[in-house]
């Protein structure tokens, strides 16, 4: 299996995480923050994705580092778990709805890290949960596990359902990409013959 755990300690957080990524989705997720928690366990049942995260972060601050450094620690879990990327299928696109809210998500995994984020939110907050931490979690996520990554809310109103549609198509696009193609399990997908 690949499989990939870190540890990630800052004078802002304290994160332990670790990824399977041929897992059947289950997950442990403490991080604090009660929405991202939500959506990590979304993002662990519809990837297939054996999640466990956990953070003491500087709550009393505000949500912005544990919510940046998840995405920072479970970004580059990914990239290790993922190994060589051998055989992988490498690029996905799907387009997730829920309920009212339909968004595209595509990916290449590519070691290029870029993330095009072409999603606005209708509130500031989700509860008590900053909608512009949602961007936040895929930047760093993106860019610490070295994908390109367009995320797009093509029409939406509900808040919770767009960030939901976002981590859910995520997850859906990244299952696709990792798996392995039978036809091509001995080879890196590139014809420069590394990613």
């Amino acid at each position: 299996m690949r499989v990939a755990s870190l540890s990630r300690k800052t004078a802002e957080t304290d994160i332990a995480v670790s990824i399977g990524l041929d897992g059947t989705g289950a997950s442990t997720i403490r991080t604090g923050v009660g929405f991202l928690d939500h959506m990590l366990e979304l993002f662990s049942r519809h990837g297939l994705f054996d999640l466990t995260a956990t953070c003491a972060g500087d709550l009393h601050v505000d949500q912005h580092h544990s919510v940046e450094d998840v995405g920072i620690a479970l970004g580059q879990a990914f990239a290790t778990a993922l190994g060589d990327k051998k055989g992988i299928r490498r690029y996905a696109c799907v387009h997730m709805p829920m309920d009212e809210t339909l968004t595209r998500v595509s990916i290449d995994i590519s070691g290029r890290p870029f993330l095009v984020f072409r999603t606005t939110f209708t509130r500031e907050t989700i509860g008590s949960f900053d909608t512009e931490l949602v961007r936040e979690w895929f930047q760093a996520f993106a860019m610490n596990a070295g994908i390109t990554l367009h995320v797009e809310t093509l029409y939406g109103e509900n808040s919770h359902h767009i960030a939901e549609s976002c981590f859910k198509g995520l997850a859906r696009a990244l299952r696709e990409a990792v798996s392995v193609d039978p036809r091509d399990a001995d080879r890196i997908p590139s014809t420069k013959g590394s990613l």
